[in-house]
Order: C-alpha cells, then sequence, then structure tokens
C-alpha cells in the first residue's frame, strides 16, 4: 500500500516552519482593530454607510434613512450612535433633526492599516 507523504521542511530555531519578516499588529492594535470592525460588522450600518455615502455631499438626515434600511427610528439611530462613536460619521443636530456624514478619511485609514498588516508585501 502506497502512503502519500507530506514533504519535509525545515524549521527555523523557534520551531516555526517560516520567519516572520515584517511587523505585526500587537495585541492592543488588534483589540482596537476588531473593535472598528464590529462597528462594520453589521448588514443595517454598512448600508447605513452607503446610503450617506450615496447622498449628495456624503450627509443625510436620519429622516432619510429609516425607509430605505426598514427598520425603526430607534434602531437605526442606534446603529447610527455606534457608527459615530466609531468614527465613520459624524452627527450634527438641526432643529430637530440630525443629519449625519460619511468620513471618508476613517474608512481609508481602516483599509491602509489592514493592508498595511494583511496583504502580501513581497512584491508578489
Amino acid at each position: 500500500m502506497a502512503l502519500d507523504l507530506l514533504p519535509v521542511t525545515t524549521t527555523t530555531s523557534s520551531g516555526s516552519c517560516s520567519p516572520v519578516t515584517g511587523t505585526t499588529m500587537s495585541a492592543e492594535d488588534a483589540n482596537r482593530t476588531a473593535r472598528t470592525l464590529k462597528a462594520l460588522a453589521d448588514p443595517a450600518r454598512l448600508r447605513l454607510l452607503s446610503i450617506i455615502a450615496a447622498h449628495e455631499g456624503g450627509e443625510a438626515c436620519v429622516c432619510d434613512l429609516t425607509e430605505p434600511v426598514g427598520l425603526s427610528q430607534p434602531t437605526v439611530s442606534h446603529h447610527l450612535k455606534v457608527l459615530t462613536e466609531a468614527g465613520f460619521v459624524t452627527r450634527e443636530k438641526r432643529g430637530v433633526w440630525a443629519y449625519f456624514t460619511l468620513v471618508p478619511d476613517a474608512v481609508r485609514a481602516l483599509t491602509a492599516h489592514l493592508g498595511e498588516h494583511l496583504l502580501d508585501r513581497s512584491g508578489a
């Protein structure tokens, strides 16, 4: 009976198969990034960001956001609060309404940060 053998690899002195050649995320950085990603890890929040971004000037009144996502105003307000606390939108009160504006630099910073730590840096 023939056996399918796995190839032999050499290990470094630390016991790993390949050495770490780049910078890695610290535990604190990973926790902070995970908290930020959790703010985005909800379909309603992603839709809200998309809807706000699609409005002229990247700004929308909360009154324009409840119907497209099919959620109640208190639920939409909760999601917007999470996005505001995570820094993805800003809130400005005008009369009885709140207006939310996308913070494009927050989205760019997150994608750049993830790219810095997760994309292949070998140029391949």
